[in-house]
């Protein structure tokens, strides 16, 4: 059953998150205005929180650097530099060492196993992993008035929705009305 407080596409973890500051309306408010929302969040997600141990503006300033990045990558640019050294950071402080590197053009993720993976660990993994694998292309979505990110991984690069259930019904039910 889908969590009711926030939306959970699956495709990213980072994604996720990002989109905990986006919607599927126009008036959508922040999802995650707290340590508490954040928390209930990294439940959601199965995660162990780390809500009592990272400042919230840092969640929230990592936050921001993620939906700046995949803002870029929707449109197909390349990650800013900014970025990578945000994740990286982030990467270097968590349960063990990840490193985000470039390899002849391609993203790497280096990882060193320590201990179990907080919810931040995971988020930064998750966007160091996409921007590593080049058959993973951030799109936003394309249903009306929703500003959802997700992962377009298919052989096509042709998936429009977040969720083909919702705003892919959505535009089927509007392109019916403006026909008949």
């Amino acid at each position: 059953m889908p969590d009711p407080e926030f939306t959970l596409l699956g495709d990213a973890l980072w994604l996720d998150f990002v989109n905990t500051g986006e919607g599927r309306t126009p008036d959508s408010h922040d999802r995650l205005p707290d340590l508490a929302a954040y928390h209930r969040w990294a439940k959601a997600q199965k995660l162990t929180s780390d809500a009592d141990i990272i400042p919230f503006g840092k969640l929230a300033g990592l936050r921001t650097t993620l939906a700046g990045l995949a803002d870029v990558l929707a449109t197909g640019r390349q990650a800013p530099a900014s970025a990578v050294e945000v994740i990286n950071e982030f990467l270097a402080q968590s349960a063990g060492y990840f490193q985000l590197i470039r390899v002849q053009g391609k993203w790497h993720v280096q990882f060193t196993p320590g201990h179990s993976t907080s919810a931040t660990d995971a988020i930064v993994l998750s966007a160091a992993r996409t921007l590593a694998d080049i058959r993973k292309k951030v799109h936003r979505c394309a249903g009306d008035g929703c500003s959802l990110f997700f992962i377009d991984d298919s052989a096509s690069q042709s998936r429009r929705w977040c969720s083909i259930e919702v705003c892919g019904a959505r535009n089927r039910v509007e392109r019916r009305r403006g026909l008949q």
